[in-house]
């Protein structure tokens, strides 16, 4: 009788997914892309405890990597059971790219204000280069940068959503402003989006290298607003209207 109750109430098959797959709008292929349906079908179960385990996870992540993390210390630091970990997540891999991928949309959040008033376009482009320098030497930004880094080969699908949610997304919206009228007035630039990369570029500098080695142990309020002043006379020096 018991192995008869174990087995009536076996997991799911493949029909029953398919349907749970449809209501949520995912479209679902036969052959080899039923697995992909069923990970989809897993990475959509959420209970009550299921953002105290993706803020436990985080810590251990940021902190250890994928390689070093377990799941005995993630259920540690999430204050659940292992049993109530993999009630959400069935494998560390699952619970690390949920854990990315939502960090990497905190990272889509960071908007800039800009232009919208009194600001000339150097101070416009003064108060880009302050935000974007801020986050990329923010502990935050540090440790995303160094885990994407070390599993962007395990994980190519956690490099590219590093890289279209952080990086190509704020070329994008500084390309956007490049092109605003105010912009197009003071600067003279035929690409914009290049134009944006190079001031990206300008405001990153080896800030980050030399923290993640280790070389300086902070980055000062000063420092990060000489950077910001450096990057927009070098970039008003070569884009500024003669």
């Amino acid at each position: 009788m018991t192995g008869w109750r174990r087995f009536r109430f076996r997991p799911k098959d493949k029909a029953q997914i398919l349907a749970e797959t449809e209501l949520i709008g995912l479209r679902c292929l036969e052959g080899r892309e039923i697995n992909a349906t069923m990970n989809a079908a897993l990475q959509i179960k959420k209970g009550r405890k299921y953002d105290q385990v993706v803020v436990g996870a985080r810590a251990v992540f940021m902190r250890e990597g994928y390689e070093g993390a377990s799941v005995d210390e993630i259920a540690r630091d999430s204050g659940v059971s292992k049993a109530t970990l993999y009630s959400y997540f069935p494998d560390k891999q699952h619970l690390f790219m949920a854990v990315l991928t939502e960090e990497c949309g905190h990272q889509s959040e960071i908007e800039f204000t800009l232009g919208s008033g009194t600001m000339t376009v150097p101070e416009s482009l003064h108060y880009i280069c302050h935000a974007l320098t801020s986050f990329v030497v923010s502990a935050f930004g540090r440790d995303m940068f160094r885990v994407c880094i070390a599993e962007a080969q395990r994980f190519p699908a956690l490099g590219q959503a590093f890289y279209e949610s952080g990086p190509r997304r704020w070329n994008r919206k500084i390309s956007e402003f490049l092109q605003s009228p105010k912009a197009r007035d003071a600067l003279d630039i035929e690409d914009p989006f290049l134009a944006a990369d190079q001031l990206a570029q300008l405001c990153r500098t080896d800030l980050l290298l030399k923290l993640m080695f280790g070389i300086v142990p902070s980055v000062s309020e000063e420092d990060i607003a000489r950077i910001a002043d450096e990057a927009v006379k070098t970039f008003m020096a070569r884009y500024a209207r003669r």
